[in-house]
């Protein structure tokens, strides 16, 4: 299967000299065509920087990218210059973005809105049908006369159907979408969830769903990648990785996760915070957390290695809690 996204040995970094941070560190990732990757973490882990750099929209400055290539659809955006760049941002990927009602203009149509995406990435598009079509493919009722509301006049819900429609005005080949479901109730959630799975199989459309929630991946995910202060902790099919997790940090992750049904329990949290960067430890950076630390975890950073088919994790010690990897489905 063909690489439509390579992220190789990333690392962003901010300020300069003693005062320099790098919030993404080393960070590799692949994301074939046709396939949904989650991208998974607790706030700060740099999940939104590693996205967002796919584009090559941190800003610079302050962020620098000082090492690593991003080949995208076979070029390396690090490399592009700015009319490249444009081409490839909201064309080549597209971009949902979480609280749709800070995305969308509060005094523009949303029909406009999406007429302007197809003005600037498929011009002999630009007609009011497409954008009728554009709405009617998102789930919109009445599209004919909901192009005419102006943002607030929607609710969460349909302003995020809104922005995937923008979104998908380009023909993407990449949809990007980082924490698509936050601002919006448990039944939106599921909904919008579900339109994009239905999106992915009708269009045929490589997604990256960035999320701190596991309990979304079950059942839309091909792959996981796990993300903590900064670098990949694990990397595996969705199914094997949820039924048997190999790193500290993504078992903590399940854990703290609520279940249906069964007798009530107290949630495990995870104990601790994701250290801000600059402070990240020595070592292996979630030992500080981990419940089953060693005595040489806080010297030598662990590298991401290869376990079994198609998994991945940086933990030397993960057979500890393990005898055997799950088999793949």
């Amino acid at each position: 299967m063909k690489a439509l996204l390579e992220i190789r040995n990333l690392t962003i970094e901010f300020g300069r000299g003693k005062r320099a941070v790098r919030p993404v560190d080393d960070v590799s990732l692949a994301l074939h065509e046709g396939e949904t990757l989650c991208l998974v973490g607790e706030s700060g882990s740099g999940k939104t920087l590693t996205a967002l750099s796919i584009a090559r929209l941190v800003p610079s400055p302050p962020g620098r990218y000082v090492g690593g290539r991003i080949i995208l659809d076979g070029a390396d955006t690090l490399s592009m210059s700015p009319a490249e760049l444009r081409r490839v941002r909201g064309g080549l990927v597209s971009y949902v973005f979480q609280e749709p009602g800070a995305s969308l203009n509060p005094v523009i149509r949303v029909g406009d809105q999406i007429r302007e995406s197809l003005r600037l990435h498929r011009p002999s598009f630009c007609t009011q049908i497409e954008v009728i079509r554009l709405l009617r493919l998102v789930g919109i009722p009445a599209p004919e006369s909901r192009q005419r509301d102006y943002p607030h006049q929607m609710s969460g819900g349909m302003q995020q159907r809104v922005m995937i429609a923008m979104a998908l005005a380009s023909s993407p080949k990449l949809l990007v979408a980082d924490e698509p479901t936050t601002a919006l109730d448990v039944t939106i959630q599921a909904q919008i969830l579900e339109l994009l799975s239905d999106l992915r199989t009708r269009l045929g459309m490589t997604i990256l769903l960035i999320t701190h929630n596991l309990g979304i991946v079950a059942g839309f995910a091909d792959r996981v990648a796990v993300m903590y202060a900064g670098q990949i902790v694990e990397t595996g099919p969705a199914t094997d990785l949820l039924r048997g997790p190999l790193h500290p940090y993504t078992r903590a992750l399940i854990n703290a996760a609520p279940k249906l049904g069964g007798s009530a329990r107290r949630l495990a949290a995870v104990a601790g915070s994701v250290p801000i960067p600059g402070e990240f430890p020595s070592g292996c950076h979630f030992h500080p957390r981990c419940p089953q630390v060693q005595p040489d975890c806080s010297q030598a950073l662990p590298e991401l290695a290869l376990v079994g088919q198609g998994r991945q994790v940086r933990c030397p010690y993960w057979s500890a809690a393990r005898t055997r990897l799950p088999s793949s489905p």
